[in-house]
């Protein structure tokens, strides 16, 4: 069982975040793997476990994503490969992604079902499109058996079994698994193991960004409530005045 994992580098999640000049100060913020990312990485290892086969860590990003990559590395996974294009979007990133993998050996792709710094959740799902494969999203239990996959989604009120012939692309959400601290031992494995670097030049690739960030900024902060007092029937009139006149949603 061939599994590629994409895996993202992301901002840690205790993080104090600000802004300068309209983009994220990224000096002396620390880096991890995309808690969601780091589900799939598990899971992938887990299956790795049970069936034998090989698990590929795969990132878009500049030299930096390498700290990520090393430590799905030392983890457990069996090499990574770097695509270094530090600037792109979803659309583009998929397009990279699905050039890149088009070339392994793989029965399943495994990632997080969205990263924490832009929330989007939407590369998994075009590189699918891409690969024209079969994918679920949100998984929180996965079997694979007989050349299927059978995934379990939470739902509104309960959950659902979506099973799919493979290969698939399946994300993963909380709950699938308890991702692995990696050991002393994996992580001077980790250094001797593969980590590949390639340009989507070299992949012979070129794609443009279809969506540009213009600003990235705070909302503004909330004021502080008020409280209306008086009898019932005076405060009500002074909260549909209040709703009216000067928040203006009536």
């Amino acid at each position: 069982m061939n599994i590629i994992v994409c895996l993202k580098q992301t901002f840690d999640t205790e993080a104090k975040i600000e802004l300068k000049d309209g983009e994220i100060a990224t000096q002396g913020i620390k880096h991890i793997i995309n808690p969601y990312d780091e589900f799939a990485v598990e899971e992938a290892l887990k299956i790795k476990e049970a069936q034998g086969g090989e698990v590929t860590v795969i990132s878009v990003g500049d030299d930096q994503a390498q700290e990520a990559l090393r430590q799905a590395l030392a983890m457990g996974a069996d090499k990574a490969v770097l695509v270094k294009n530090p600037q792109g979007d979803e659309y583009a990133v998929a397009k990279v992604l699905a050039e890149a993998v088009a070339g392994m050996e793989y029965d399943l792709i495994l990632g997080g079902h969205v990263a924490i710094d832009d929330g989007s959740g939407q590369v998994a799902t075009r590189l699918a499109q891409e690969l024209d494969l079969p994918q679920v999203n949100v998984v929180t239990k996965l079997e694979l058996k007989d050349g299927q996959a059978e995934c379990t989604r939470e739902i509104e009120g309960g959950s659902e079994i979506v099973e799919t012939p493979l290969p698939a692309v399946v994300t993963c959400q909380k709950g699938l698994n308890e991702p692995r601290y990696p050991s002393l031992k994996g992580i001077m494995q980790a250094k001797k193991k593969e980590l590949k670097q390639v340009t989507p030049e070299e992949l012979g690739v070129e794609v443009e960004k279809q969506v540009e960030i213009l600003e990235i900024f705070l909302p503004p902060k909330k004021e502080a409530g008020k409280i209306i007092e008086g009898e019932a029937e005076e405060a009500g009139k002074e909260l549909v005045r209040l709703l009216k006149e000067e928040a203006k949603v009536i």
